[in-house]
């Protein structure tokens, strides 16, 4: 061993096969890349050597223990980014971005869910950085300081760009245009690994942070073009019914509508939510799906007011947070005198919403500054869901109306954890903790909305109030479809887990009869329709959604990867399918046409965010949003009161 390592050009060949092997086995057991035939998989196996071989290659140019130092830097720095991927996959089902990595202030909330991650195994990862350290540091090792011979250092580079070049060429060949078209991640890595995949992310952040400084009026032109093209109009059966109402809008956290109508050992895990699905009260669209990325929660909290899409990278809250905004708390003020207040049970400064509502002209934050944070109303991310619907009445009784208030529930989110003097009903036994544990938690929210239900019919507030529930994007992720076929018996196929996006809406509007309409939709939709509702047309904003309830509604919804789902076709990582069936099938014109459609949506809407085009689209009743005005913090109103 000593022989190995006590050379500058040994040590690099022993820190660049344990990193090759390293890197193949998380990407075989630790993500789902949809690896097929043989051209994929040789691809996998080759995409880390580039990436190896350059990195840790330039400390051959070095001297000696130099030399030494770069490779042991060097590994450290892809094994911590390795790693860091394999954490972010088993949460979000997804790989981290640069522009994730702004938003790590948010990890400070996620409690015990960091915890949940990890696994025994993952010493394995770090197994060959303690080896490398171990015969850095050791005295037994007679650095030389004679330096790699030039031309074997440039071999080895030239080696590098090499194999990277080879790999992009086979990657082409089996993926046209996987780098100009692709919106999924797990493309990236799959063809060009994960630490090629960071420097193009770099590349593309980079790019991006151009484009607002560039952006002129002109580049909003396509933007309304499409915003024209794509308007739905109003159903006059629904427009203007909710004039005046309040609207109390409910953020169901990590909610799917699989859970509607499920029976758990014989038990229905949500009695209340499946008696309001059944009911005449609430109209409840049973094919809506949620759309959101890498922002999640705050993805889709944009949609939901803006009628935008959520950032392919990162979060927009974070990232665009100082943007010109179109949002729903702003429009409901200037066009009819509503108030808006969001009431949540974290901080204000998770997700960077304390500067972004500002922005969407929201006038209150009732943030977990507001609420009774103590003991045991307390858990993972924060306030539980049945203290914080109870502490929210009052709340909502001081707000001025007509008003808009967004409540964000907590309990039931990963890792799902509920006190057993709490949990109302047994977990499931798949063997998967996560998935076992969500019924609890869901149950609990189910509970507890039922309460708060109560609260408002005792306080007056729900004769008056158009009252609209929504999930905000799933809660069991890809990677415990083994459990999940379970829970569902049957298996999970690409097209069942498109379906399983579907997350409830139920809409209430006082005196309107409702019932299960099956419009196939998502939360891009909601503000058009929201605003028809109370009497406001959407067609001078821009906005990418259409009314739900309007005849022209365009029902082909987009998923942030550029998948899409309609009722009659499915698409799921260039397969079609039969929406009806799951069948397979062959591309036709029809289906290619909703392809190249939802890939022009999502470029537009990055276009607006990226440039923040909406500061060029001036409109004569509207004005924009000076969020100056707004403060937020019962610190500093109680200051800013005196």
């Amino acid at each position: 061993m000593k022989r190995i390592v006590s050379k500058p050009l040994h040590y690099f060949i022993l820190a660049a096969v344990l990193m090759w092997i390293k890197s193949y086995v998380a990407y075989k057991t630790e993500f789902n890349l949809g690896v097929s035939g043989v051209m994929q998989q040789i691809l996998l196996f080759i995409n880390p050597v580039s990436s190896v071989l350059i990195f840790l290659g330039i400390g051959l140019f070095f001297k000696g223990k130099k030399a030494g130092a770069w490779i042991l830097a060097g590994s450290f720095i892809m094994t911590l980014l390795l790693y860091s991927n394999i954490l972010y996959y088993r949460f979000f089902n997804d790989f981290v971005t640069l522009p994730t990595l702004l938003q790590t202030s948010n990890a400070g909330s996620m409690g015990g869910s960091i915890m949940d991650l990890l696994k025994a195994h993952d010493v394995f990862y770090f197994v060959d950085f303690i080896i490398y350290f171990f015969f850095f540091f050791s005295k037994k090792i007679d650095w030389h300081n004679e330096k790699v011979s030039v031309k074997n250092a440039v071999t080895i580079l030239s080696l590098g760009f090499m194999v990277f070049s080879v790999n992009l060429t086979l990657a082409e060949i089996d993926r046209p245009q996987l780098l100009s078209r692709t919106f999924d991640r797990n493309y990236l890595v799959k063809y060009l690994g994960a630490y090629n995949y960071t420097m193009y992310d770099g590349v593309q952040t980079a790019q991006n942070s151009k484009q607002r400084a560039f952006a002129s009026s002109n580049d909003l032109t396509n933007v309304v073009n499409f915003k024209n093209s794509h308007y739905a109009e109003p159903n006059s059966v629904y427009f203007g019914k909710a004039k005046g109402k309040n609207i109390i809008k409910i953020h169901l956290e990590s909610f799917q509508s699989f859970l509607i109508d499920y029976k758990l050992n014989g038990q229905e895990v949500t009695p209340f939510l499946n008696s309001l699905a059944h009911g005449n009260d609430f109209t409840y669209f049973d094919n809506f799906f949620h759309q959101t990325g890498q922002g999640k929660t705050s993805d889709a909290e944009l949609m939901m007011d803006n009628s935008l899409y959520g950032l392919p990278q990162g979060s927009a809250f974070v990232l665009k947070g100082s943007n010109t905004y179109q949002a729903a708390p702003a429009i409901l003020d200037q066009k009819a005198g509503y108030t808006s207040a969001v009431l949540h049970g974290d901080y204000k400064t998770f997700w960077n919403r304390n500067e972004i509502y500002k922005q969407f002209g929201v006038d209150k934050f009732f943030d977990a500054s507001y609420y009774n944070m103590t003991g045991e109303n307390k858990i993972n991310y924060g306030l539980k869901d049945k203290p914080f619907f109870k502490e929210s009445v009052p709340m909502l009784q001081s707000l001025p109306q007509p008003f808009y208030a967004h409540l964000i529930t907590l309990t039931n989110h990963f890792p799902f954890l509920l006190g057993n003097n709490e949990a109302s009903i047994q977990p499931a036994n798949t063997g998967d903790a996560t998935v076992d544990r969500y019924f609890q938690t869901a149950r609990y929210l189910d509970e507890s909305l039922q309460s708060f239900f109560q609260e408002l019919k005792a306080s007056g507030l729900y004769d008056n109030s158009v009252i609209m529930i929504y999930g905000d994007h799933y809660g069991i992720s890809e990677n415990h479809n083994a459990a999940m076929e379970k829970v569902m018996g049957k298996e999970i196929t690409p097209y069942e887990n498109a379906q399983l996006q579907r997350v409830p809406l139920f809409i209430h509007v006082p005196g309107v009869k409702g019932g299960v309409n099956h419009t196939y939709g998502g939360e891009i939709d909601v503000v058009p329709t929201l605003l028809h509702l109370v009497g406001i047309d959407s067609k001078e904003f821009i906005q990418f959604g259409t009314d739900l309830f309007s005849k022209d509604h365009d029902d082909v919804v987009a998923f942030r990867n550029g998948n899409y789902v309609s009722p009659k076709y499915t698409l799921v990582d260039g397969t079609y399918y039969d929406s009806k069936t799951g069948q397979a099938l062959k591309e036709n014109n029809q289906m290619k046409a909703y392809k190249q459609k939802v890939a022009k949506e999502l470029e537009l809407s990055d276009q607006v965010l990226y440039g923040d085009l909406l500061r060029f689209h001036k409109l004569k009743d509207f004005q924009t949003v000076d969020p100056s005005k707004y403060m937020y913090g019962k610190e500093e109103t109680e200051t800013s009161a005196k």
